[in-house]
């Protein structure tokens, strides 16, 4: 099925190619006279994005998507009648953490780490400006669920005043026994192209305020998510859909034995709040069984912290 998948869609599967493309036929038994208007598609695979901008203002594609809003405005520099419609993101930017392995187990360390966060940084920087400061879910407006800016402020990390958070990390840290003479030193994994290793390495200069040098571990795209998964990792910048819909967020990334609860977090506590607003019939009734602050859950229940959003993604061409 993988191979040679079936559908009823415009288009017919033709042929996939491994890191190279996907082709696609126009599907003549389709249920809508004269649709689709194209005889065919061809996806070409370029894993690095800066290659396919190149490719798009050379005039090889017709169409480019995934692009970071400095990609954008490198497009629109050198073809500005280029038709670009943005639509609010739905990935976040986290940290996370191995709470299993020492030091990390410790969860003073793991707030200290979420207080060194400057998150508008990463907004400014990374997105130049095209994006939200959230948490798990989606944040306004583009999102229903998110948490408001003054819900987001009473998390770890996330009120306004960036220095006196780290002044607060740098203390739980000398408490910890690191100081200006006694760094902690970490790697850092990411996936290997630059939509992790941008903010993995503002991440890394950002933890050098309490303390903390980080060394950048690059890994193959392909295989990140298997390290991850199998815990071999220590800190990681990780990426992960944040929304719209709240339902299949929270129970695939937090609920127990959720195949991609990427630290095999499991408290049954936090488990049947999810299972009740995953039954109400309208969003408000579901607002009030989880409280509207779902990004809460994982910090306020045993000491999580593994896992803390930094950003969400820009706003970004569709």
């Amino acid at each position: 099925m993988r191979q040679h998948p079936i559908g009823t869609g415009p288009f017919k599967f033709v042929e996939f190619e491994p890191n190279e493309d996907i082709k696609l036929a126009r599907n003549p038994d389709y249920w809508k006279p004269d649709r689709p208007y194209f005889d065919a598609i061809e996806y070409t695979i370029i894993r690095d994005p800066a290659t396919g901008v190149l490719a798009f203002t050379a005039g090889k594609f017709d169409v480019a998507g995934g692009l970071s809003p400095p990609m954008l405005n490198d497009i629109m520099s050198q073809l500005p009648d280029s038709i670009c419609d943005e639509a609010p993101g739905t990935v976040n930017r986290h940290l996370i953490i191995n709470r299993d392995k020492p030091p990390f187990n410790n969860p003073e360390l793991r707030r200290a780490m979420s207080l060194s966060i400057d998150r508008q940084a990463f907004v400014d920087m990374v997105s130049q400006g095209k994006g939200e400061i959230g948490g798990v879910l989606q944040s306004p407006p583009g999102g229903l669920w998110g948490l408001l800016p003054d819900q987001l402020e009473q998390l770890p990390g996330y009120a306004p005043d960036v220095t006196k958070n780290r002044t607060q990390a740098r203390q739980i840290m000398e408490k910890l026994g690191y100081g200006p003479n006694n760094h902690l030193r970490i790697k850092v994994s990411a996936a290997d192209n630059r939509f992790y290793k941008d903010p993995a390495v503002l991440l890394i200069d950002q933890l050098k305020e309490i303390y903390i040098d980080g060394k950048f571990e690059a890994i193959d795209s392909t295989r990140y998510y298997p390290k991850i998964m199998r815990q071999e990792y220590t800190v990681g910048l990780n990426l992960q859909t944040s929304g719209p819909d709240p339902d299949p967020i929270l129970d695939l990334f937090y609920g127990c034995g959720s195949s991609i609860n990427w630290d095999n977090y499991c408290n049954k506590e936090v488990d049947q709040p999810i299972e009740q607003q995953s039954m109400e019939g309208d969003r408000y009734g579901a607002s009030r069984s989880s409280g509207k602050s779902s990004t809460n859950w994982p910090r306020k229940t045993s000491g999580r912290l593994s896992s803390t959003t930094i950003a969400a993604t820009a706003s970004g061409p569709g």
